[in-house]
């Protein structure tokens, strides 16, 4: 009983306040400055200065509620840089995903809403955090990468720009005409809403494949149609070389076996043509 009566609950509590009262004005601020910046900034900044501002009041309570519950600062703060460390060589994983997430703001190689591929994911940036990067990938599965991951491997942001470039690869018969099969193409890409005028679509021959003369058709879509404009585009150009007559090849494979192989001959003859020539000799014996 003694050791109840000796703590200052009055000063605990005053603390367990300053707490409460950090969490619940820093929550209400940051929501507050987050739709003051919705409109007026992008998603990924609204969601740093949000947190920011967060984190900046609940840490100025916290040190109030320490200061209240008689700790002094200095040895606080002591505490806090040798616990760092001790928590950083405990934990150098974590610790190399929080210096990671640093340069990933700091560079801002993309931002929320981005749709960026890494390795073999491609997703939409639903998150950035502390520790990991959180996507949305097209079938909507949700993806988590640790920073130091992205900091490491080859990341592509394709949404970066506002329009992008498709490059289809078109196959015709070796008998066909190219340069009238690239004057319909490009004609396609005139008729076509999706595809920009500028910069201008164009072809290029790109090689003779095995079975086809292969051409690159390339033309501009707004970031935001590349589906429709990559699909939409290859319905067309299967009916217009429908329509136009023209061979869109696949591979044949020819087997020769050569002169000096030919086949057996084989024919077949009834039993009232057989001679006694044509019989195996095991049948002349007997």
């Amino acid at each position: 009983m003694q050791f109840f009566t000796d703590i200052a609950w009055g000063q605990w509590i005053s603390s367990a306040f300053l707490v409460v009262l950090g969490l619940f004005l820093g929550s209400l601020a940051a929501r507050s400055v987050g739709r003051f910046m919705a409109q007026r900034t992008s998603r990924h900044h609204t969601v740093m200065v949000r947190r920011l501002v967060f984190y900046v009041i609940v840490v100025l309570f916290f040190v109030a509620a320490l200061r209240e519950a008689g700790f002094s600062l200095d040895v606080v703060l002591g505490a806090a840089g040798i616990l760092t460390v001790a928590i950083g060589f405990a934990s150098q994983t974590s610790a190399s995903n929080m210096i990671s997430g640093l340069f990933l703001l700091v560079e801002k190689p993309f931002e929320i809403g981005d749709f960026i591929e890494v390795d073999a994911t491609i997703g939409e940036v639903v998150g950035i955090d502390m520790l990991s990067v959180k996507l949305r990938t097209p079938d909507n599965l949700y993806v988590r990468i640790p920073n130091e991951t992205l900091i490491k491997t080859r990341v592509v942001n394709r949404s970066r720009f506002p329009i992008r470039r498709l490059d289809l690869t078109v196959g015709i018969a070796y008998a066909e005409d190219v340069e009238r099969v690239e004057s319909l193409l490009l004609t396609l890409a005139e008729k076509n809403p999706v595809c920009l005028e500028e910069p201008k679509p164009f072809t290029l021959v790109t090689a003779f494949g095995p079975s086809s003369v292969d051409l690159q058709f390339s033309y501009w879509v707004p970031k935001e149609k590349v589906l429709e404009g990559r699909s939409g585009m290859m319905v067309a150009i299967k009916k217009t070389l429908d329509r136009e007559g023209i061979e869109i090849p696949f591979p044949h494979t020819s087997v020769y076996a050569g002169s000096h192989s030919e086949p057996f001959r084989v024919q077949l003859l009834g039993p009232e043509k057989i001679t006694e020539k044509d019989l195996p000799d095991v049948d002349k014996d007997s």
